[in-house]
């Protein structure tokens, strides 16, 4: 129970064709993040290309030879048609940059060096990465090709927009590598989550006590992105419910922010009709301040304590409208975590809840790892001991996947 991150990729084949573009240079880089997920990497150059980058770079870190050849004088093995033979290797077809040119021979079928041969051959998964000036981007033929190879089911991440390597401004930037590798990583993914409807709530709330002072946690969200990752990797449809964080969310989720937990609450009483999962992973504050400020209380007020208020409790709340969904609901705890944790499954009306262990180095806020344990109404599903956040996201999907 519970892959790795990078378990479902490890062995998985990437022919990367690169084509003859200034973004070349981010090849590199490309391929080094690819090879860290355990993906076994192919390069395949075009004549241009080797103007941009080299191909004893390339070869170094793929640790293979690169293709660049349709007729090598040395095949790569022995009665290999080389062209077919990378074609049928790939798991996934990946082309970063991808210029105009070969988006006109792709979408036209023109097969006249390796790459293009590969590209017409192959069987895999393509996802390509546009890259050139902002008006040959935006030229109706470059739209128009796009477009073909889009009916014909090829992936296409867009150019980021900005300052470009000629001067102009607009859209043609190939996007950053960690963006083409996550693409890549999400098109590599067994997708057994799919046709499920996630809602996940993650990070601190904020309680405003005046413009300047708040009432919050430690809680950083590092475990609810994980958890978005990894749902959506699986193929999941994900909805996020965000308080205020520093970290990232996968690119292929909705992202509602929010401050407040009574701002939390109406977002998750708004969109839990359309969730199969919820899964409250965020870490809503106990208490709120019975009155706000709208001025600063100054250092001299002679303020000596500050008066709270419980905080809407969401679950109990929400729990008369459950229905069919799955709830998930996450506990952070420095003692009695098994009885604790029991002990809010059952009033809170959850059907799986997910209880860490703080107050220790190495685990809870802030931390990559966590400990502690996993229960369903039927008892203890799981115990981890400094697990890797990214693992644990996996593992709990495991156990979600059986019970929708």
């Amino acid at each position: 129970m519970g892959s790795a991150p990078g378990e479902d990729l490890a062995g998985k084949n990437v022919v990367y064709g690169i084509t003859g573009g200034i973004a070349a240079y981010k090849a590199p880089m490309i391929v080094r993040s690819l090879k860290m997920l355990g993906i076994e990497v192919h390069a395949v150059m075009t004549d241009a290309a080797r103007y941009f980058v080299t191909s004893t770079t390339l070869q170094t870190l793929t640790g293979r030879p690169v293709f660049m050849d349709l007729f090598p004088e040395t095949p790569a093995g022995p009665h290999e048609v080389e062209h077919i033979a990378l074609a049928d290797r790939a798991d996934l077809l990946l082309i970063a940059p991808a210029t105009a040119d070969f988006i006109a021979k792709m979408a036209h079928g023109i097969a006249d060096d390796l790459l293009s041969c590969v590209a017409l051959a192959t069987r895999a998964p393509i996802l390509i990465c546009p890259s050139m000036n902002v008006n040959m981007y935006q030229h109706p033929a470059t739209r128009e090709n796009i477009d073909i190879l889009k009916k014909r089911g090829v992936s296409v991440l867009e150019p980021a927009s900005g300052e470009l390597a000629c001067g102009w401004e607009g859209a043609g930037r190939l996007p950053e590598p960690r963006r083409i590798v996550a693409e890549a990583k999400k098109m590599l993914y067994q997708k057994d989550l799919s046709g499920i409807s996630m809602l996940v709530t993650c990070g601190p709330t904020c309680e405003d006590i005046d413009p300047v002072r708040f009432i919050t946690n430690r809680s950083t969200g590092k475990m609810g992105a994980a958890l978005v990752e990894a749902a959506a990797l699986r193929g999941a449809q994900v909805k996020v419910i965000s308080g205020p964080v520093c970290v990232e969310y996968a690119p292929w989720a909705d992202v509602i922010m929010v401050r407040s937990s009574g701002q939390m609450l109406d977002a998750v009483r708004e969109n839990l009709e359309s969730a199969d999962v919820l899964i409250m992973a965020a870490a809503v504050a106990d208490y709120v301040p019975e009155t706000y400020r709208a001025s600063k209380i100054k250092k001299g007020d002679k303020l000596s304590a500050i008066a709270l208020k419980p905080s809407p409790d969401i679950l109990s709340t929400i729990k008369p409208f459950k229905n069919d969904t799955l709830f998930v609901g996450f506990a952070a705890e420095t003692e009695n975590l098994s009885d604790s944790a029991r002990g809010k499954l059952i009033n809170k009306g959850l059907d799986m809840i997910v209880a860490n262990r703080v107050g220790e180095p190495g685990t809870g806020f802030a931390a990559d790892t966590n400990s502690g344990l996993i229960l369903s109404r039927e008892g203890v599903l799981d115990h981890f001991e400094q697990v890797e956040k990214e693992v644990l996201a996996h593992k709990i999907f495991d156990f979600i996947k059986e019970r929708v």
